[in-house]
C-alpha cells in the first residue's frame, strides 16, 4: 500500500512566489533558462539551472556549477527569504490551463516503495541525468522540485482534496506562460495519509530522474550516517500525486531531418507497404492507430493495413512503437531514437504548425503527428514493468519548481 509522508516544507512568502516559482529544470536548456531568469534574481532557476550564472561554455557537471547552486540557494533562504512550515503538512496543488485542470496531493513518497515497485516506472533513465540530479540533491540537502505522481483514483480521496481545496489558497498565481497555480494547505494530514493506504500502487508519470536520483542520494546519505534509522528525511522524496482521471497527456511528435538516402518520391512508394496512405490528411490523427504525415508541403493521413493485428505486448502495442517499428527502423533507418541524431521530437503543445515549419524551412525532411498515449497505455506497460519508448508523453500543464522544498 502507498505511503504518504507530511513534510516541514520550505517555502517562499505569497507575495515573491510567483518570482521564485519556475519550470522545471528539465524542460529547458542554459539559454532558455537564462533568458527566463533575466531581471529576475528570485527565480528558482539560479538554483536549479546555476549555470545561467557563469561563463557561457562552463561545463554543466563541474564542481563549480554544484558550488554555485548551493550559493544561490543559501542566498534565495536568505534574501526572499524562504521560510519553513511551523509543523509537517500536506499540500493540495491545482494546475489550470484553459479548460483543463487538475488537482493533487503533495506529500513525500517513500524511498523504499520506490526501490520496491509499489511505486512504478515506464521509462529508463540515463546515467549522467541520474549523476546530476543526484549530486545537486545532495550539495543542497534538498530536493526542490516534485516528482509527478498519478494513481487509479478513488472517492475517498477526490472527496478529500474536493473539501480541503474550498478554503483560502495559500498561492494562487498566473504564470507568465498563462498556467494558474493555486496551492492550498490541506489541513487534517492524517486523514490523507490514512486514505492513501488503500492505494495499491503509485505511477510516475513524470520525473523518472528526479525519483531515481532521490534512491540514490538516500543511499549515500545513508551510508554516511552511522545513526541512521529510517526516519531521516532523506528516506522520502517530493511529489505531487494527481488522480488518473485528470491528467492531460499531449503526443510527442517526431521529425526526421532526411529520408535515408530516399528521394520524396521513393518514400512515397514505399511508405503503402506497412500503412494504408491517405492522399489528403489531418495535421492530427483523430483517433489510436492513426497517425498523420507531413512531407513536401502536404499532410497525408496513415493507418493500420487492414488485417493487421495489434500487438499483446503493451509496449509494441502503442502508437509510438508501431510508427517507430514499422516506418521509421525500416524505411527511415532510424534503430535506436535514444542515440540516433537524425530525429527529433516535438512536444504536443507546439501543435502541428511546428512540425510544418521545421520541415518547410529545411530542419527536417518529414514529420509525424501522433495520437496521444493514453494514461490507461501508461498504467498497463508500468503494470507489465515495462518501458516505454523514449518520448512516449507529454504531460501538459508542468508543474513548477521552488513553490514547496524538501529539505533532507
Amino acid at each position: 500500500m502507498a505511503t504518504i509522508h507530511p513534510f516541514r516544507a520550505l517555502r517562499p512568502p505569497v507575495e515573491r512566489v510567483a518570482e521564485v516559482a519556475s519550470p522545471p529544470y528539465d524542460v529547458v536548456n542554459t539559454e532558455e533558462a537564462r533568458e527566463l531568469a533575466k531581471g529576475n534574481p528570485l527565480s528558482f532557476f539560479h538554483v536549479s539551472r546555476p549555470e545561467i550564472d557563469l561563463a557561457e561554455g562552463t561545463d554543466l557537471y563541474s564542481d563549480q556549477v554544484y558550488q554555485k547552486a548551493a550559493e544561490n540557494f543559501e542566498k534565495l533562504i536568505r534574501e526572499c527569504p524562504l521560510e519553513n512550515e511551523a509543523t509537517p503538512s500536506i499540500y493540495l496543488y491545482r494546475l489550470v490551463m484553459g479548460e483543463h485542470q487538475q488537482l493533487g496531493v503533495v506529500a513525500c513518497s517513500s524511498v523504499d516503495e520506490y526501490d520496491a515497485d509499489i511505486i512504478r516506472k515506464h521509462e529508463k533513465t540515463r546515467p549522467d541525468k541520474e549523476d546530476d540530479r543526484t549530486r545537486h540533491m545532495v550539495t543542497l540537502k534538498a530536493q526542490t522540485g516534485p516528482v509527478f505522481l498519478t494513481f487509479r483514483a478513488t472517492d475517498e480521496i477526490d472527496g478529500l482534496m474536493a473539501e480541503a481545496s474550498m478554503h483560502k489558497p495559500l498561492y494562487d498565481f498566473t504564470a507568465p506562460d498563462g498556467i494558474r497555480h493555486t496551492v492550498w494547505h490541506a489541513g487534517d494530514a492524517i486523514r490523507f495519509v490514512s486514505a492513501f493506504r488503500s492505494v495499491p500502487l503509485l505511477y510516475i508519470a513524470d520525473g523518472h530522474h528526479r525519483a531515481a536520483s532521490a534512491s540514490r542520494a538516500r543511499a549515500l546519505l545513508k551510508s554516511q550516517n552511522p545513526t541512521h534509522s529510517g526516519d531521516e528525511e532523506y528516506n522520502y522524496f517530493l511529489t505531487v500525486t494527481f488522480p488518473d482521471t485528470q491528467l492531460q497527456i499531449l503526443p510527442y511528435n517526431r521529425v526526421v531531418r532526411d529520408l535515408n538516402g530516399l528521394s520524396p518520391e521513393e518514400f512515397l512508394e514505399r511508405v503503402p507497404a506497412v500503412f494504408e496512405v491517405q492522399d489528403q490528411g489531418s495535421p492530427s490523427p483523430v483517433k489510436p492507430g492513426e497517425w498523420s504525415m507531413y512531407l513536401g508541403g502536404k499532410w497525408y493521413g496513415l493507418a493500420l493495413k487492414s488485417g493487421d493485428v495489434v500487438p499483446n505486448d503493451p509496449v509494441a502495442a502503442l502508437d509510438v512503437s508501431v510508427l517507430q517499428d514499422k516506418l521509421l527502423e525500416p524505411i527511415l533507418g532510424i534503430k535506436d531514437i535514444r542515440t540516433d541524431k537524425r530525429i527529433d521530437f516535438v512536444g504536443g503543445i507546439r501543435g502541428p504548425a511546428e512540425l510544418e515549419k521545421l520541415v518547410d524551412t529545411g530542419k527536417g525532411a518529414v514529420a509525424f503527428s501522433l495520437y496521444a498515449t493514453s494514461i490507461a497505455d501508461l498504467l498497463r506497460v508500468s503494470d507489465a514493468g515495462g518501458v516505454m519508448p523514449p518520448k512516449s508523453t507529454w504531460f501538459e500543464p508542468k508543474l513548477r519548481d521552488g513553490i514547496l522544498i524538501h529539505q533532507i
